[in-house]
Parts: C-alpha cells; sequence; structure tokens
C-alpha cells in the first residue's frame, strides 16, 4: 500500500508513469525480509532494481561531492530498527566495511515505555488499565508519540485525552505531564544497548573512536537530545545532522537511482554482507566432533556482491546423498543462527567418505539476496535454490491476489469513509448549532482534502471526525 501511493504521488508529479524502483531497507533486515520487500515492489506495480541499506543511503546523501579520505559511523536510529555501519568515504567511492544493528530497537520502543508509564500512572490513581482498552489504548499511543516528539525541543510534554475510557458508567479523563528527564530515564537501557553495537561495529572495522572523523544522524529517533549527549561523550565528538534525518536515507536512494540509470553522479557504491552466512556441517567444535557447526561461506562485513565457495565431502562410505543446510547467523553452533533455506544434492557415486569433492557457492548479488549451489565434482550433478523462506516468500499467485485486493482496498476505504460523513451529516441535523459546528467543519475538511488528492489528509481527518461522533454519540457509528 505504501509503495503504491509513493507511486502514484511520484507519477503525479513528473507527469509521467514511473515502473522501476530503489528501496531502501535496515542493514539488519533478513534475506527473508528482503525478498518479502521485493514481492511488495511487485505487487504495487513495481520493478525493484536495487535494495541498497539504509545507512549506505544516508553515507551517500552526504559524501555526495566531497573529496579526500575519511571513515564516517552512520548512527541511524528509526521508528521500529537501529542500524550502525562504519563508511570510507575516498575521493567518491563509499565503501561500507562494517555494520551492526538489532531489527527490533526504535522510537517505537520509546513510546511503549511512556505508555506503560503513564498507563501505571492512571492506574495506580484511578483503578483503571488503559492498556486493556483498545481504543483507549490506541489513543495513548498515539499521545506518547506526540510527546516524544514534543520533548525533542521542550523540556516538557503535556499528555491530555479527555473522554479517554468509559468504565462502570463513569468517564475518565487523562491528563498527564512528562518531563524530558523522565523520559530519558525510562529509555536509557535502550540507548545504552545501541553504543554497544556502534562498539562491535567499531571493533569489527579494527578501529578506535578517534579515528572516526564524521558522526553522522539518521532516522527521526536521533532527534532526541539524549541520543546527541550519549555520541558525544562516547565518540568524543559533536555528530552531524546538517541533512533531515527523515530524508536524508530517501536522498540518497535518488542518488543511487541516478547511479543506475547511467547519470553521471560521480559516485561509487560498495556495500557489504550485513550477516555471516553458511552451512551445518559435522566439525570440531571445543575440541570434539560436532554434528552442528556453522562453516562459514561469506562472513559478515564481506563486500559485496560477491561470489565465493568451500568444498564439503560425506561423512560415511557410500554416501549417495547430502543435505545442505543454509544459515544466517554469527554463533559458531549452526542450530543457533537461523536456518534460510535447505536441499538435498543426490546420485553420487559410491565412494569412501571423504573422497566425494562437493562444492558449495554461494552468489550474493547487489540486493542482499543469496542464490546457494552444490555441484559434485565426479558427476557434474547440480542443486541450486535461492534463499527464500517458503513459509514468508508469497508465491505468484497469492502476489496477484494481493494485486487485486490492493486495487479494491482504495474502493473500499472510500465506500467506509462516504458512510462515516452520511451518518455525521445526519448527526449534526440533531444538534444545536453550536454542538454541529465542529462535525461540519470536519466534513469541509475532508471534502477539501479530497478536491485537493490528499489521501493522508483525507484519512487522518476522518479518523478525527469518527473520533468527534464517537464522543458525542456511540451510536453515530455503530
Amino acid at each position: 500500500m505504501i509503495l503504491r501511493k509513493a507511486k502514484e504521488v511520484a507519477e503525479k508529479d513528473v507527469g509521467a508513469p514511473i515502473n522501476r524502483a530503489v528501496i531502501t531497507v535496515p542493514a539488519y533486515f533478513s534475506d527473508a525480509q528482503r525478498q518479502a520487500t521485493k514481492d511488495a515492489g511487485e505487487i504495487a506495480g513495481l520493478e525493484v532494481i536495487r535494495i541498497i541499506n539504509e545507512p549506505t543511503a544516508a553515507s551517500l546523501t552526504y559524501g555526495l561531492g566531497r573529496s579526500g579520505s575519511e571513515k564516517v559511523l552512520v548512527y541511524d536510529l528509526g521508528g521500529g530498527t537501529f542500524d550502525v555501519s562504519i563508511v570510507e568515504v575516498n575521493e567518491g567511492v563509499i565503501e561500507v566495511i562494517a555494520t551492526a544493528g538489532n531489527n527490533h530497537l526504535g522510537g517505537d520502543d520509546f513510546d511503549a515505555r511512556i505508555v506503560d508509564f503513564v498507563a501505571k500512572k492512571f492506574q495506580q490513581e484511578n483503578g483503571v488499565d488503559l492498556r486493556e482498552d483498545r481504543r483507549a489504548l490506541a489513543r495513548l499511543t498515539r499521545a506518547a508519540e506526540e510527546a516524544k516528539i514534543a520533548l525533542s525541543d521542550r523540556p516538557f510534554a503535556r499528555i491530555s485525552e479527555p473522554f479517554i475510557i468509559e468504565k462502570n458508567g463513569r468517564t475518565y479523563n487523562l491528563e498527564e505531564e512528562l518531563s524530558r528527564h523522565e523520559f530519558e530515564d525510562l529509555i536509557e537501557d535502550l540507548l545504552k544497548s545501541t553504543i554497544d553495537l556502534v562498539d562491535r561495529a567499531l571493533s569489527d572495522a579494527n578501529l578506535k573512536a578517534a579515528d572516526i572523523d564524521r558522526v553522522l544522524l539518521v532516522g527521526g529517533s536521533t532527534r532526541i537530545p539524549a541520543v546527541v549527549e550519549l555520541l558525544r561523550s562516547h565518540l568524543g565528538q559533536v555528530p552531524h545532522g546538517e541533512v533531515n534525518p527523515d530524508e536524508c536515507v530517501a536522498l540518497g536512494a535518488a542518488i543511487e537511482a541516478g547511479l543506475v540509470a547511467g547519470k553521471d553522479v560521480d559516485m561509487v557504491l560498495v556495500d557489504v554482507a550485513p550477516y555471516s552466512l553458511g552451512v551445518r556441517v559435522f566439525g570440531e567444535q571445543f575440541g570434539l566432533v560436532h554434528p552442528d557447526v556453522m562453516s562459514v561461506v561469506i562472513p559478515r562485513n564481506t563486500a559485496i556482491p560477491t561470489s565465493k565457495s568451500e568444498v564439503y565431502s560425506t561423512i560415511v562410505d557410500n554416501q549417495d546423498t547430502v543435505r545442505i543446510q543454509v544459515y544466517q547467523g554469527e554463533s559458531s553452533i549452526a542450530s543457533k543462527n537461523l536456518l534460510l533455506g535447505e536441499f538435498t544434492l543426490s546420485g553420487i557415486p559410491p565412494m569412501p567418505a571423504g573422497k566425494p569433492q562437493i562444492v558449495v557457492n554461494f552468489d550474493y548479488d547487489i540486493n542482499g539476496i543469496v542464490k546457494v549451489s552444490a555441484t559434485e565434482r565426479s558427476t557434474g550433478k547440480e542443486r541450486m535454490i535461492t534463499i527464500t523462506n517458503p513459509k514468508e516468500r508469497m508465491t505468484d499467485f497469492e502476489k496477484e491476489r494481493a494485486r487485486e485486493a490492493l486495487e479494491k482496498l482504495g474502493d473500499k476505504a472510500a465506500h467506509k469513509r462516504r458512510a462515516v460523513l452520511r451518518k455525521a451529516r445526519k448527526l449534526a441535523k440533531r444538534l444545536d448549532r453550536e454542538d454541529a459546528e465542529p462535525i461540519l467543519g470536519l466534513i469541509a475538511a475532508i471534502e477539501r482534502a479530497e478536491k485537493e488528492g490528499s489521501e493522508v489528509g483525507v484519512a487522518t481527518l476522518t479518523d478525527e471526525l469518527v473520533e468527534l461522533l464517537y464522543k458525542i454519540d456511540k451510536e453515530a457509528i455503530g
């Protein structure tokens, strides 16, 4: 839905069809997540010609037109993920030399800490848990995000949600003040965990904090003053945020699109594999032969695209098949990593154990998508798979159904909006003029947004109208 909307907005702006796209993803996105991103692009009607990591895109934005050599740390803290990358910029060549991150840490987690903090105080004072009511929780979550944003510029934020919940015939209002100091205490452990990952990336790059020439801020959550202070204290320099942290990744994607299209951008991009890739083997572990060892074929932070091979063999005499299990991760125990896929190579001629030579080859493309093949050298027998998780990857039939559902969704949303507007007009007629004015004002605003083609504005205003109707008359929205 988001990609389809982006396509429509871009086409309207340039006055021409747009069928190809560069899409950025968190550096720590798994292969399955990258495949799902490509699927989403196809469903939206786009050919996804490149998938690049967000810190890499940000480096393109900051590095454009610069000369000389420097080492840059990109600290990317967004709404749902965190990435840190060490990038070397040398006369227009941008090379990612190390990356680390947590794809389950971001601004949403900060919002959740505020929600729990406020909800617990409210429960202590009123004996009502706002988290148990879906509508109240949704309003509290939205208010928590607004407070978080406000605290980036102000020392205090007011969380005010009148009529947030009705319980046992009584209506409750939420009025709470949150200080920046309280907020920073709530998220202190989460921010410190990002510094551990900064140190890990520096270690992987064989660098110290003093070796970093610049620190770049990416992602809306880097606006939190505590983030800037933590990085300044830990790395000994004030991080750069000259480019809007919400836009620099998109600008980098546009630069990459120019590179792909053959424009004279005067930049070269070298990206790296965010995870180690390998196969499960019988091998030595802690001085003993162990059946669950991770044999790494492509180490983490290897420059991509790349192709690497390793030779393996059988473990019993006359073994005629081998099962190749492909894993992603950093543990020496294979099963502790993420199983990406598996396949069987059969038809191996009878030979003593250890005699057959089975070449396993990994091809890692520019989009971070992996193909694995296995070949038995004496016969030339080969099997190959593109690494996808069959439980997560969509089939062609599922994609087509999703396309059809996407087309219908717009009609469904419009139908729902018309129903809300009908109920709102009907309710307004029953009210006196003063009470009806807010309803009529929102109706007029929705109609203006529709004429301007602002779907986001229409959706937001419609939500506000539904909420207003609910406060006035619960029966008005069913």
